[in-house]
């Protein structure tokens, strides 16, 4: 390598004075200057762009013998996030900043300086694409090793050092174009510092956003959640520095800001998968005009549900016996009595406490909840063993269904608005 350096460096310092005089001598009066830096700006993108494609061939060449990601992950992650492909592009521009001044020796020194702001440049460049590159090397090994918490945490980090990334190489491709000194600029943008902070509000809570939700690990890609304050319910695909996309259920996506996260009520709902239970919480509306206790004549028709024949029995004797030396006993208001959305709700607990795909060690309730202008709830409340979302549909359905058409048998309207 060095051989074919040194030969390169020989041809073209061999060309460069007649080159010299020939460019000087077509180009316009006044524009030797610009003709110089064309011709001059051309041959050494030629070169690099020559050894920038051996360096390729052999950095790449390298990086694939280690193909496996189980065993060699952190080389399989620099490889996917093409690093070696700055790599390359590193050793080629330092090989041209080392022989342009050599080869283009006296031929109008005036372009040297711009040349070597130029390479400076590039070389500010490079490094700024190398830092992008690693973040991203980082985040694939964090893929490879599936530590999605982790991912997280560093999407947050990454947009935020990729901001400030660019307001830094920004501040050095500045001072290196016109070669002023960095401080110059900083200490100028202090005067400044609110107005940098109002804007960049969004990407500071972003960044505290993504480092919270990493570390107290309430939330990850894939999750199902649920967000009330937007209407959102679906699967994260992606968070990041900024916005947060949810796949919703109906096949569209929604986003979201990030530090809404951190703000927000946000159900998670992806342990209904995980622990293989699912919440059934609905409740029927009944018109409380149609409760009614229950006479002698119904106890004896309802007897023959089989499922509250026993109830209806022991109850009987029960309240018989408690009204045997009451007062005025012939009153049906007088002491305790059955009713029918009483009997109804135990015939209900009773039903669901049958069905197999409920899970019999989390609470099966059937309760009343507060009156409403719409009637008496009476709600379900149970956890099935099959999370599969159309089945869990199907169990809820099939229990409501029952409970609806059932409710007639004991005399009770369900509460419907009227149009």
């Amino acid at each position: 390598m060095n051989d074919q350096l040194e030969e390169t460096k020989d041809l073209i310092q061999g060309l460069s004075e007649p080159l010299y005089r020939y460019i000087s001598r077509i180009a316009p009066d006044g524009f030797a200057f610009v003709f110089h830096i064309i011709v001059k700006i051309t041959l050494l993108i030629c070169i690099f762009l020559v050894f920038d494609f051996i360096f390729k061939i052999i950095i790449n060449s390298v990086f694939r013998i280690f193909r496996n990601k189980e065993k060699y992950p952190v080389i399989n992650s620099i490889y996917e996030s093409k690093i070696t492909n700055s790599l390359a592009h590193l050793f080629a521009l330092l090989i041209v900043g080392s022989i342009h001044e050599s080869i283009f020796a006296g031929a109008l020194d005036k372009t040297t300086n711009f040349l070597i702001r130029s390479v400076n440049l590039g070389m500010v460049m490079i490094f700024a694409g190398m830092l992008y590159r690693g973040l991203s090397a980082f985040r694939n090994y964090f893929i490879i090793k599936q530590d999605f918490y982790r991912i997280m945490a560093l999407n947050a980090i990454s947009e935020t050092m990729k901001i400030l990334g660019i307001f830094l190489f920004s501040v050095v491709g500045i001072c290196v174009i016109f070669g002023i000194k960095g401080t110059t600029i900083v200490g100028s943008l202090g005067a400044i510092t609110a107005v940098l902070v109002l804007v960049f509000r969004d990407t500071i809570l972003g960044f505290v956003t993504g480092l919270h939700v990493a570390t107290s690990k309430n939330l990850k890609v894939g999750d199902w959640v649920s967000i009330p304050k937007y209407n959102l319910e679906g699967n994260i695909s992606e968070i990041n520095l900024l916005t947060t996309k949810i796949n919703n259920f109906d096949r569209t996506f929604s986003t979201i800001p990030t530090y809404d996260l951190l703000t927000t009520e946000i159900k998670n709902l992806q342990v209904i998968s995980e622990t293989n239970a699912r919440r059934i919480k609905k409740s029927i509306y009944f018109n409380i005009n149609s409760f009614k206790f229950l006479t002698d004549e119904d106890i004896e028709r309802l007897k023959s549900i089989n499922l509250i024949a026993d109830y209806l029995n022991k109850s009987s004797i029960e309240l018989k016996k408690e009204k045997e030396n009451m007062m005025h006993k012939e009153e049906i208001i007088n002491g305790r009595q059955l009713t029918n959305i009483g009997v109804f709700r135990y015939y209900a607990q009773k039903y669901i406490e049958r069905i197999p795909e409920l899970d019999k060690e989390g609470p099966v309730m059937v309760r009343q909840l507060n009156i409403t202008p719409q009637g008496l709830p009476l709600e379900i409340y149970s956890f099935t063993t099959d999370t599969e979302w159309v089945r869990f549909e199907e169990i809820q359905s099939d229990i409501f269904d029952h409970l609806l058409v059932a409710s007639k048998e004991f005399d009770l309207e369900v509460m419907q608005v009227k149009v």
